[in-house]
């Protein structure tokens, strides 16, 4: 990005002579309030530099061109020297008054007329030739090199005139190549300095457009998160409440068993507030803070998961979990729980009537979690395009886990398998292949 070609947000270039008040009036207005008037200009100024560095630069051409027309008091009562001082500043004193943007060419030209000026008096270690180092500095601040090298060269250049007539001396007696090379090297120095600091704001602005692209992939995830959250909260309770109201629906036509559906409907109205509880401290998360400071579940959650599920009618043939648990972390434990809580929901939905098996070992720094259902009314028609199995994917894979979900002879099977500590990390993929059968990737969620 140009520094030369950028604004800064919410503030409007500077408005021409004529379009909003006449020059008389913008001279009143200075004249009423100086310093107020100054800064609304420093403001609007479009090179989008701290208003620190243009002051210290437009002081030090200040002082530079105070102490060359100094040195050129013998050449009093010649008004020479005066002039090329207000030729100087005569681009800041209408930035100043008016408002008129100091352009590159302004700059420049003003620079070497100055300089000029009082080059045609010679004095000894003539401070002069700086006025054309700092003005090379701020137009290669401000604008591209194809416009701010040939500038550099023409102050060169301008030395070198004056050189070769003899008015440009490093000290008395001195050789005037001496004067011309140091005085080179300063215009040099003051052009790199300038591309410097171009390339430093340069550098800004990705920085800038680096952090807001950083800041809303952090806020897609973080979307991403609360929106698995949510549906892994929704889909389990929906699930199981509606395996609940079946039971009682069918105890009411089929037994007239009041009790138990009585039970069935308080065990449904349980998980519906659990729900709501769930959804919203999970929606909580969308605030400044949490609105509960509930802990997440876990793999010792697993039992009252399957327990849930049981009440609700579905049927388990085999539940192996690990006494052994305090290897798995909290990230990794509510990972496990939410997998877990998905698999059972697809069952629930996808499988009606289905058996399950569910397996949780702990070996060698390895969370295996194993969900196998069968198919009793043949492959699932519906395979899904919801979000079940990407969610589970994710949250295994940003945990450095592995996830495969797909049929397994008459059945479907579903299984994670997490790293539990840095040394156990490769064993993940063998872990994943369990009894040498391979599960095919496609979804059920």
């Amino acid at each position: 990005m140009d520094v030369l070609q950028a604004t800064p947000a919410g503030v409007r270039p500077a408005a021409p002579v004529g379009a909003a008040s006449s020059v008389r009036d913008r001279l009143a207005a200075f004249a009423r309030h100086p310093v107020a008037v100054a800064r609304r200009h420093i403001d609007e100024l479009p090179f989008d530099y701290p208003p620190a560095v243009l002051l210290c630069a437009d002081l030090a051409m200040l002082v530079v061109s105070v102490v060359a027309v100094a040195q050129r008091h013998e050449y009093f009562p010649s008004p020479v020297p005066l002039l090329a001082l207000a030729v100087v500043h005569l681009p800041v004193a209408l930035f100043c008054l008016l408002g008129f943007t100091p352009r590159p060419t302004a700059l420049a030209g003003s620079a070497m007329l100055a300089t000029a000026l009082l080059l045609l008096q010679p004095v000894s270690s003539d401070f002069a030739p700086f006025l054309l180092v700092l003005a090379v500095g701020e137009v290669a601040a401000i604008a591209p090199k194809r416009y701010s090298a040939p500038f550099a060269l023409l102050a060169v250049a301008e030395l070198l005139a004056f050189d070769l007539s003899g008015r440009l001396a490093w000290s008395d007696g001195g050789e005037p190549v001496q004067g011309l090379l140091m005085y080179s090297a300063g215009v040099a120095l003051g052009w790199m300095v300038g591309v410097m600091l171009r390339y430093q704001r340069h550098f800004l602005y990705q920085e800038r457009e680096s952090q807001a692209i950083r800041a809303e992939q952090a806020a897609d995830e973080e979307r991403r998160r609360i929106a698995r959250e949510v549906h892994d909260v929704i889909a389990h309770s929906l699930s199981i409440t509606l395996l609940h109201l079946t039971a009682a629906r069918h105890a009411l036509q089929t037994d007239r068993d009041v009790d138990e559906a009585v039970e069935a409907l308080v065990d449904a109205e349980r998980l519906g507030r659990q729900a709501m509880a769930d959804i919203r401290r999970t929606v909580g998360l969308l605030g400044e803070r949490s609105t509960s400071s509930a802990p997440e579940p876990g793999v010792r959650d697993l039992p009252e998961l399957i327990a849930d599920f049981t009440k609700a009618g579905l049927r388990f043939d085999e539940i192996r979990i690990d006494e052994h648990l305090d290897a798995v972390s909290a990230a990794v434990g509510l990972a496990i729980y939410r997998i877990g809580q998905e698999s059972l929901a697809n069952v629930v939905k996808h499988a009606p009537g289905a058996s399950v098996a569910v397996e949780l070992r702990v070996r060698a720094g390895t969370a295996l979690l194993r969900v196998d259902n069968t198919l009793p009314g043949g492959p699932a028609a519906d395979r899904g395009g919801g979000m079940g199995l990407s969610g589970m994917r994710q949250r295994a894979g940003l945990l450095g886990g592995e996830l495969a979900a797909g049929p397994v002879g008459g059945g479907w099977s579903v299984r994670a398998v997490f790293p539990i500590d840095a040394a156990a990390r490769g064993a993940s993929c063998r872990l994943a292949a369990l009894d040498g059968r391979s599960i095919a990737t496609a979804g059920n969620g």
